[in-house]
C-alpha cells in the first residue's frame, strides 16, 4: 500500500509450516518492516481462518486488512477505510471493498465471473448495506475494527467460507458492515474444473453458515429482528436452494409446459398453480438477469454482453458445485479445496478507458484524508 504512511503498516504474511515453496519465495525476497512472516503451527483444520486467527494476537494495530496473496488493491484502499473508520461510530466494525475481475476478457467464464462480481459488490452488497441488512462478506478486501473481531471471537476456523460466516455474527453482535468506493482486482478461474472445484467450496462453507446460524431459529430472530432474519433466510434460500433445485424444478416447468397443462388449465385449482408458477419462473428470471445487467451497466462491462449468453451453462456449473458441496458437506466438512493463482494474464477492467489498477481513481473522501 504505497499511499499508507509506513509507519503506521503491520503487514503479515501467514503461510503454514509445511508450505516450502511459499517460505522459499518470501525468503528469497526477504521482508523488512513493517513486514513479518507468520508461519502457522501444524494443526487441523488447516483453512485461511484458522492462520489468520493465529496471527490476530500478534497485529500491533487498530484496524485490520485482509487480502488474499493474489489481490490488486487500489493504493488508496487502507487511507480511505482509516478516514471512514474514523468518521463512522463504534458500531461500524467492518468496510468491504468491492472485489472486481482483472482477466474477464479471456473466456466465457471469467467474463460471467466478472459480470457475478459486479452484480454481487455493485449491486447486491450496497443495496443490503444501505438498507441496514447482514452482508455475507467476500473473503478479501475486508477492513476490522481488531476490537469487534475480538468481541466476537476472531473466525471460526472450521468454516471453509469464514468472511460469511463472520458478516452475519457480527450482525448479530450488533455491529454494522457498510462498503466503501475502493477497488481490489483479482483473477478469476480460467477452467470449467478449477471454477467448479472454487464454487464448491463456497457452497459448503454457506451450508455450513446456515446450519450454524439456523439451528436455532428464535435467537436468529431475537439477534437480528424479524426484518433483518427474513432476509438472511430469503438470501439462503436463494443461494443455496436455487442452484440445488433449479434445474429439477425448470426440467418439470418444461416438461409441463410442453407435454403438461401448465399453459393450458382447465380447472380452478389447474388455473391458480399454473399462474403461480409462471409467476415464481417470470420473478425466478428477473431476479436472476437484472442485477447481472445493473452490475454490467456501473462496472462499466457492457463489452461482455455476449457471455450472458452462456449463463445456462453458468446455472448448470452452479448446480453441479451445489450437489458436490452437499457431498463434501457429508463426507468432508472441513476439506478447503484451494483455487490455484497465477495462470492467466490479468488485464485492466475497463479496456475502452487508458486505466491502471495500479493506480487510484478516487477522489478524496473527505478534507481531513490528505492528511490521514
Amino acid at each position: 500500500m504505497p499511499d499508507y504512511p509506513r509507519a503506521k503498516l503491520d503487514i503479515k504474511f501467514i503461510i503454514e509450516a509445511d508450505d516450502e515453496p511459499t517460505a522459499a519465495a518470501l525468503r528469497s525476497h526477504p521482508p523488512h518492516a513493517p513486514h513479518e512472516i507468520v508461519i502457522a503451527p501444524e494443526g487441523a483444520p488447516r483453512t485461511k481462518p484458522r492462520a489468520l486467527n493465529v496471527a490476530m494476537p500478534l497485529a500491533r494495530g487498530s484496524l485490520v486488512a485482509v487480502f488474499d496473496a493474489e489481490d490488486l488493491p487500489e493504493p488508496r484502499q487502507l487511507r480511505r477505510a482509516a478516514t471512514l473508520f474514523a468518521a463512522s461510530p463504534p458500531s461500524v466494525a467492518c468496510l468491504q471493498a468491492s472485489l472486481v475481475i482483472d482477466n474477464g476478457e479471456l473466456n466465457w467464464m471469467t467474463a460471467m465471473f466478472a459480470l457475478e462480481y459486479a452484480a454481487l459488490f455493485d449491486v447486491y452488497n450496497k443495496g443490503l448495506a444501505a438498507m441496514g441488512m447482514p452482508l455475507f462478506l467476500g473473503g478479501t478486501s475486508n477492513h476490522f475494527r481488531i476490537e469487534a473481531l475480538r468481541d466476537i471471537g476472531f473466525w471460526d476456523a472450521f468454516n471453509v467460507t469464514e468472511d460469511a460466516d463472520l458478516g452475519l455474527r457480527l450482525a448479530r453482535a450488533g455491529f454494522e458492515v457498510r462498503t466503501f468506493a475502493s477497488q481490489t482486482f483479482e483473477e478469476a478461474p480460467a477452467a470449467f474444473a478449477a471454477l467448479v472445484k472454487q464454487r464448491t467450496r463456497w457452497f459448503k462453507g454457506w451450508m455450513q453458515t446456515f446450519i450454524v446460524h439456523c439451528r436455532r431459529p428464535m435467537r436468529l430472530f431475537v439477534d437480528l429482528g424479524s426484518r433483518r432474519a427474513i432476509a438472511v433466510l430469503a438470501m439462503f434460500a436463494s443461494g443455496l436452494f436455487g442452484p440445488l433445485l433449479g434445474p429439477f424444478l425448470a426440467a418439470r416447468m418444461t416438461y409441463d409446459a410442453i407435454f403438461g397443462a401448465l399453459l393450458a388449465p382447465v380447472a380452478p385449482f389447474e388455473i391458480a398453480l399454473s399462474t403461480l408458477w409462471c409467476c415464481l419462473a417470470i420473478a425466478g428470471a428477473i431476479s436472476l438477469i437484472l442485477p447481472l445487467a445493473m452490475g454490467m451497466r456501473r462496472r462499466g462491462l457492457t463489452r461482455f454482453r455476449r457471455a450472458l449468453l452462456y449463463l445456462p451453462l453458468w446455472l448448470m456449473m452452479l448446480s453441479i458445485a451445489a450437489w458436490r458441496a452437499l457431498y463434501e458437506l457429508c463426507r468432508r466438512p472441513f476439506h478447503w479445496e484451494k483455487t490455484e493463482h497465477g495462470l492467466t494474464m490479468r488485464g485492466v477492467v475497463e479496456a475502452e478507458k487508458d486505466v491502471c489498477p495500479f493506480v487510484s481513481r478516487e477522489e478524496p473522501l473527505f478534507d481531513q484524508e490528505a492528511g490521514a
